[in-house]
């Protein structure tokens, strides 16, 4: 649980420093996630979970 709260912690130590430093850029990515299909939001959204846990899996390991 501890490792949990701690990945869980750094996503938002590292959203929060990229909308501190970047709110136009952020707000672009929005817009653009808006305009893109369910299907391809789908794909880079499982394309992510694979490379997290992949990242996960050889620091772990």
């Amino acid at each position: 649980m501890t490792d949990f709260l701690t990945a869980l912690g750094l996503v938002l130590a590292l959203e929060g420093t990229l909308y501190a430093l970047a709110p136009g850029g952020m707000k672009n990515v929005m817009r653009t996630a808006l305009n893109m299909s369910d299907q391809s939001l789908r794909i880079a959204g499982l394309a992510g979970l694979a490379l997290g846990v992949l990242m996960v899996w050889f620091i772990r390991g």
